[in-house]
């Protein structure tokens, strides 16, 4: 991965501790050569000492997603330290207790709204704050996922929530194609994150991973998963085209019973409109062609 985002500002959401997803989708686009803003929510002191492990000392900027006030002044606080952004990384999502292990039925409404708020509307919220940032040439968001094709034990309503998290990054993507937008997400599977260890019963996975994944699965390593976000950074402005502007892609050893060539070449069923002027990201596609789901993937 030399220099793939050389040049390139992200801002890097969701960095609690080392282990997390986020933290090390800094360390590589760091790495790589380009600007990195984090943000944080509640426990700052904390990610303050965690980033300072970072290759090159970075800014940190607040961000609740679900106060008015933070989103509304991301644009301007970041702006103090970049000059635009070319990646947006959607590292967010949290369920109250009530809403996981098994408790699915019983979970009342302002819990499950929880759940989705900081989950799945937040992915709009946040690519909506940081889109004043964005440039002539678009840019690329990239959301963690956990796929939503099947009904997963105890996960409940976060389960839920990454439904929500899918459809809403089509739709980011075919409203927001027309700039440039690339909107994808990436399906990391059990890793050992902080936001795991709160999942009553998230150790159950392990085995599956491990019996099933064809090229096995370590779950205290997130560098995969994180180099699939950086790879999902790059790119070069293309001519309008019938393409591919929002996929979710598995992680290379992620079993996934959908996984499928993905099909931007596929004749379309309507004429064109305005969701198919937008521009693939070519490099992520063919890293990761053979992991994205075609229905997840195609928007003709």
């Amino acid at each position: 991965m030399s220099g793939l985002v050389a040049g390139k500002r992200i801002l890097v959401t969701g960095v609690i501790t080392d282990q997390s997803i986020g933290f090390h989708v800094a360390r590589l686009a760091l790495q790589e050569g380009a600007q990195v803003v984090v943000t944080g929510f509640g426990r700052m002191s904390l990610v303050e000492r965690i980033i300072r492990r970072l290759p090159v000392p970075v800014p940190l900027v607040e961000l609740d997603v679900t106060d008015d006030e933070h989103l509304q002044t991301l644009a301007e606080r970041v702006g103090e330290h970049v000059d635009g952004l070319d990646g947006v990384l959607h590292s967010i999502g949290f369920a109250p207790q009530s809403a996981l292990g098994g408790n699915f039925l019983s979970t009342p409404w302002e819990d499950a709204a929880v759940a989705l708020h900081v989950s799945a509307f937040s992915l709009k919220s946040l690519t909506m704050a940081a889109r004043p940032l964005f440039g002539p040439d678009g840019a690329s968001v990239v959301g963690l996922d956990f796929d939503a094709a099947v009904a997963w034990p105890t996960y409940d309503w976060m389960g839920v929530s990454k439904a929500a998290l899918e459809s809403t990054s089509r739709y980011l993507a075919r409203e927001l194609g027309r700039e440039n937008v690339r909107v994808n997400l990436v399906a990391a599977g059990p890793i050992k994150t902080m936001a795991a260890t709160h999942i009553p019963g998230f150790g159950q996975y392990e085995a599956v991973w491990h019996d099933k994944a064809p090229l096995g699965w370590e779950m205290s390593d997130p560098e995969p998963a994180a180099r699939a976000c950086v790879a999902c950074r790059t790119g070069s402005p293309r001519p309008p085209a019938r393409s591919c502007t929002s996929t979710a892609a598995s992680t290379p050893s992620e079993p996934d019973p959908h996984l499928r060539p993905a099909c931007p070449q596929r004749p379309p069923a309507r004429p064109p409109a305005r969701n198919d002027h937008v521009k693939q990201d070519s490099v992520c596609f063919a890293w990761l062609r053979d992991r994205a789901k075609p229905h997840d993937a195609c928007l003709t």
